[in-house]
């Protein structure tokens, strides 16, 4: 067994050391980018530092992993990241409030041959830099703020908002409204279906063969 010592580390808390009680903070966006923490604005590396210690401090950010090198063999790693830990619950929690589902998809299809470019030091080539302006304009009117709680290693998004959230209770209801009606999805199934339909169809007639 390649065991990970709950002790080891230097920016996280063991968990058996973690409060006992929650705690909450608030990280605000500005077109995808943090910049507050409590409401309190912050540069980039005073807002990661402070991240950092509070998701230190309840245990957040440390995964043990085995890896594959650019050169071929495999690593384990063991790596602290409380701060983008955080960053990254606060900032897709705000993303399902505010971004189109369709853009979502596609960006989410880019992550992989992103994380790559970077982790393969290619960070000044032009793909790289095409992805970056397309994932820029993705992340037009992800701002708002999100709210966080902290609780023995994990993070849950407990709240958010944004003025330019997509979300409508009246039309996430399902009920009777102006927006949305429920006898216009019998034509959309039934389109859906169809290929269902040609594949059974032509399966009853190879049974006769």
């Amino acid at each position: 067994w390649h065991e990970a010592p709950d002790t080891l580390g230097r920016l996280t808390t063991p968990l058996g050391d973690t409060p006992n009680k929650p705690e909450y903070i608030e990280i605000s966006y500005d077109k995808g980018l943090p910049v507050k923490v409590d409401g309190k604005p912050a540069s980039p590396a005073e807002l990661l530092s402070k991240l950092n210690y509070l998701g230190g401090k309840h245990g957040i950010g440390k995964i043990d992993i085995v890896e594959n090198r650019f050169a071929g063999m495999k690593s384990r790693g063991i790596y602290e990241t409380p701060g983008g830990t955080l960053l990254n619950m606060a900032h897709r929690g705000l993303e399902g409030l505010t971004m189109d589902r369709e853009v979502m998809h596609l960006r989410d299809s880019w992550i992989p041959k992103y994380s790559e470019l970077i982790y393969n030091g290619f960070w000044y080539s032009p793909e790289r830099e095409m992805l970056q302006a397309a994932i820029e304009k993705s992340q037009e009117y992800v701002t708002g703020d999100v709210r966080l709680k902290l609780f023995k290693g994990n993070s849950h998004v407990a709240g958010r908002r944004s003025p330019y959230s997509l979300y409508d209770a009246e039309i996430a209801t399902f009920e009777a409204d102006e927006v949305y009606n429920q006898s216009d999805a019998e034509g959309f199934i039934k389109l859906n279906a169809l290929r269902l339909r040609v594949l059974a169809k032509s399966k009853q007639k190879r049974n006769y063969i």
